[in-house]
């Protein structure tokens, strides 16, 4: 059984109690960046009313925990996501953290890595936002050749705010290069790889990569399911049978990295595409895994073992 807690938005509950969990999803999402005029702010009624029915449709589907992963940056609004907590089932976990170069709020710019941590250790132990809602892990990115000076700095501050209080760092990473130099500077900072999630494993083709960082302890996180109908029953759906088959189902989270009500569009809507559900890992890809021989006790622990393992606090 899976120990320690989960820090959800409406409050700790048993990690073991978590069920059935989306480990990488978006809810509100403002991709204008911190610097341009109404960033982030919405009618929280407005967003729950465009969103309710999605969540409502996961928890349809046995769904019982979604990870929101819009840190500071890009959107994170603590009094909407308290106000979507509030409407629906689903138990809902937010993070600290910053995102890439270009989207840093002016008063993270000029820090130390060892303030920063301070910052989100202070998220995670007390509150977000002068709020009493405490964060549930600690969310980073890179650019695509990454990592900046910058986003080094970013890193160390996450490697410092996790051993302080065993919160897992997830990181958007693009490609191979990116997560190889990334894991030596996390390392190098003293993080237990163990607590660290590779967001975007799927941007990297090779499977050989996704062992080596598996075998380092690290998270291989498979999360654009529903993206592409194609992708998801050639490319995504041989990466992860792969991965399966070497050993490593037991540090592999699977996802959508989809949502998401964006407030510089007409009512929320992102165009054109409009708000993608989070529904294809259940109607598509699960069912695609058991046609190639994964067994329901292996769906079950990357859904449900896993995910709890990887945000547990202890």
């Amino acid at each position: 059984m899976t120990s320690g807690h989960i820090q959800t938005l409406r409050g700790a509950i048993p990690a073991a109690a978590l069920g059935r969990t989306l480990p990488h999803e978006h809810l509100f999402v403002d991709l204008r960046g911190p610097f341009v005029p109404g960033y982030a702010q919405a009618d929280p009624e407005r967003v729950v009313e465009r969103m309710l029915p999605y969540l409502d449709e996961l928890a349809a589907h046995g769904v019982t925990a979604l990870v929101d992963c819009a840190p500071p940056g890009v959107g994170r609004n603590v009094a909407v996501l308290q106000r979507i907590a509030a409407a629906t089932s689903l138990h809902l976990i937010a993070p600290t953290g910053v995102y890439k170069e270009g989207f840093i709020p002016a008063d993270l710019l000029d820090l130390s890595a060892e303030a920063l941590a301070e910052r989100w250790v202070r998220e995670l132990t007390e509150g977000m936002d002068d709020t009493d809602v405490r964060a549930g892990f600690i969310k980073v990115a890179l650019n695509d050749h990454g990592p900046t000076p910058i986003e080094v700095r970013n890193l160390q501050a996450a490697a410092l705010a996790s051993q302080q209080t065993g919160a897992v760092v997830a990181s958007h990473t693009i490609g191979a290069t990116a997560i190889r130099r990334e894991v030596e500077v996390l390392a190098s900072a003293g993080l237990d790889l163990r607590r660290f999630i590779w967001v975007h494993a799927h941007t990297v083709h090779d499977p050989a990569v996704h062992v080596d960082m598996a075998q380092r302890g690290v998270w291989v996180e498979f999360d654009a399911i529903g993206a592409d109908a194609w992708m998801d029953q050639t490319l995504m759906l041989d990466l992860v049978v792969k991965l399966i088959a070497a050993g490593y189902a037991e540090q592999m989270l699977l996802s959508h990295d989809a949502g998401w009500y964006d407030p510089a569009q007409l009512d929320g809507r992102p165009q054109p595409d409009g708000i993608r559900g989070y529904t294809a890992l259940f109607d598509r890809f699960i069912p695609a895994l058991r046609a190639r021989g994964v067994t329901d006790a292996v769906i079950d622990q990357i859904m449900i073992t896993n995910p709890a393992r990887a945000f547990a606090l202890t």
